[in-house]
C-alpha cells in the first residue's frame, strides 16, 4: 500500500514537472514571437519614418515585408481623388500576372470587398475567391509560381480608407492569425505614413503658392520703386508745360527738358531694375559692402550720407534676408531724397545675436506718419508716401518691426529690426509710428 501511494506521487510529480516545462517551453515561444513582432514593426516603422515619396517608400515596405514574413511576391492598391483603386507598386510579381498588365486591372473581389467596407483586418484570400488567380490554377500555369493564396492587407488613415496591402509566396501557406494580426498593424504603419506625405505635399504646395504670391507683391514693390515713381514725375513735368504752353512757353519748355531728363533717368533706372530682377540686388556683395556702394551713388552735391555697420566682422545671412534689407534701405533713401529737401542722412546697420537692424535718419523738412499712411492707403499707391507701404510689407514678410519717428521740421527717423530666427513668414510684425 505504501508502495503504491510512493508511486503515484512520484508519477504526479513527474507529470507536474512536464506541464511546468511545457509552460515555460511555451513562455519562451510567445516571448520569442512577441520579440520577433517588436522587430518586425520596428523596422517597418523605421523604414516609414525615413521616407516621403509614397511609391518609394511603399516598394521599399513590401520590401522588407517579404524578407520580415518569408514571402516572396507583393502588391500595393491605393485608391485615388475618385476612389478608383491603381496599382501603386509591386514587388517581384510572377510572369503571370508582371507580364500580363490587363490581369493587374481593374477589379477583383478583394478590391471590391474592401471598397465594400466589409474587410476589416487582414485576411488570406484563397485561389477559388481570387479572381487574379483562380485561372492559373485552374490551367495549372507555370508562371503563376503555383501562387494558390494571397493575403489581403487593408490600409486605412483613422475611419478613411487609402488602399490595400497584397502578399504572397510560391506554393505558399495560409498566413496564421498572429502573422495576420501583425501585417493588420503594418497596415495602419503604412496608412499614417500615407497620410502624413499626402500631408507633406499639400503643405509644400500651399508654400508655393504663397511663394508665388509674394514674388508677385516683390515685383508690384520693384515697379514701384522703378518705373511708377519716374512716370509720376514726368506726368507731372508734361502737365506743367501743357498748362503753361501757350501763355509762358519758356517755363513750358523748361518743364519738357526736366521731363525729358527724368524720362532718361528712369530708362536708365528701368533697365537697372531689369538688371536686379534677373540677379541678386547685391550683386555677389556682402550687405554692408552692398549698402555702402548705395548709400555712395545716392549721394549728391547737397546731400551727404554717413554710413556705418556693426559689427565689423559682419557675417553672411540668408539671401533673401539681405535682400529685403537692401531694398529697404534703397526705398528709404529714394524717399529721401524725393521728399525730404535734406543735407545730412546716416544709414546705420546693426546686428547682435537675436536680430538684424536698419536705421535711416535725415533732418530734412520731415511729415505727418499717420497722415501720410492714410493719404498713401487711399490713393492705394499712387502717389505720396507709397514707399513707406512697401517698406512695412517686406518688414512683414520678414517677421519684424517698423518704426518710424517723424514730425513737420524736425527730420525723420526710420528704424526697421527684424528677429535672426525668423527670417521668413510671421503674423507677429507690427507698424509703429509717431
Amino acid at each position: 500500500m505504501l508502495y503504491n501511494r510512493i508511486m503515484d506521487a512520484e508519477a504526479q510529480e513527474s507529470s507536474n514537472k512536464r506541464e511546468q516545462r511545457a509552460l515555460q517551453s511555451d513562455e519562451a515561444t510567445s516571448l520569442l514571437r512577441g520579440n520577433r513582432d517588436l522587430a518586425v514593426l520596428y523596422t517597418i516603422a523605421s523604414l516609414l519614418n525615413r521616407k516621403v515619396e509614397v511609391r518609394e517608400m511603399l516598394r521599399d515596405v513590401l520590401s522588407q515585408v517579404t524578407k520580415l514574413f518569408g514571402l516572396q511576391t507583393g502588391w500595393v492598391w491605393l485608391l485615388n481623388e475618385e476612389r478608383h483603386a491603381y496599382l501603386a507598386a509591386s514587388l517581384a510579381l510572377p510572369p503571370y500576372l508582371g507580364e500580363h498588365h490587363e490581369r493587374m486591372a481593374g477589379s477583383c473581389l478583394c478590391l471590391d470587398t474592401f471598397l465594400a467596407g466589409t474587410l476589416a483586418g487582414a485576411a488570406n484570400i484563397d485561389v477559388f475567391r481570387c479572381s487574379r488567380l483562380k485561372n492559373a490554377e485552374r490551367e495549372g500555369d507555370p508562371t503563376s509560381w503555383g501562387l494558390r493564396f494571397h493575403a489581403s492587407v487593408p490600409i486605412y488613415a483613422g475611419e478613411v480608407g487609402l488602399g490595400m496591402l497584397n502578399v504572397a509566396s510560391e506554393d505558399w501557406r495560409e498566413l496564421s492569425e498572429a502573422e495576420l494580426q501583425l501585417l493588420h498593424i503594418v497596415g495602419d504603419q503604412i496608412g499614417l505614413a500615407i497620410q502624413r506625405a499626402r500631408l507633406a505635399t499639400d503643405h509644400t504646395r500651399a508654400a508655393a503658392r504663397l511663394a508665388t504670391i509674394e514674388e508677385r507683391n516683390r515685383l508690384a514693390r520693384e515697379i514701384h520703386d522703378t518705373l511708377a515713381q519716374g512716370l509720376a514725375a514726368i506726368t507731372l513735368q508734361l502737365e506743367t508745360a501743357d498748362a503753361l504752353a501757350e501763355q509762358r512757353p519758356e517755363r513750358a519748355h523748361e518743364a519738357i527738358r526736366r521731363a525729358l531728363t527724368l524720362a532718361r533717368a528712369n530708362l536708365e533706372e528701368a533697365r537697372r531694375s531689369v538688371s536686379d530682377l534677373r540677379a541678386a540686388p547685391l550683386r555677389n556683395r556682402t550687405l554692408p559692402e552692398a549698402l555702402r556702394e548705395l548709400a555712395r551713388e545716392a549721394e549728391e552735391e547737397t546731400l551727404t550720407i554717413t554710413y556705418r555697420y556693426a559689427p565689423a566682422d559682419f557675417p553672411l545671412l540668408s539671401p533673401r534676408l539681405e535682400s529685403a534689407l537692401y531694398r529697404i534701405a534703397q526705398e528709404a533713401l529714394s524717399n529721401v531724397k524725393k521728399h525730404a529737401q535734406a543735407e545730412q542722412v546716416s544709414l546705420t546697420l546693426s546686428l547682435d545675436d537675436h536680430e538684424l537692424c536698419l536705421s535711416v535718419y535725415d533732418d530734412g523738412l520731415g511729415f505727418q506718419v499717420d497722415e501720410a499712411l492714410e493719404t498713401a492707403a487711399r490713393a492705394s499707391g499712387q502717389a505720396g508716401h507709397f514707399g513707406l507701404i512697401g517698406i512695412n510689407e517686406r518688414v512683414k514678410l520678414l517677421g519684424g518691426t517698423l518704426c518710424i519717428d517723424s514730425t513737420p521740421d524736425s527730420g525723420t527717423c526710420l528704424v526697421v529690426c527684424v528677429p535672426l530666427e525668423k527670417d521668413g513668414r510671421s503674423d507677429d510684425s507690427h507698424f509703429a509710428g509717431r
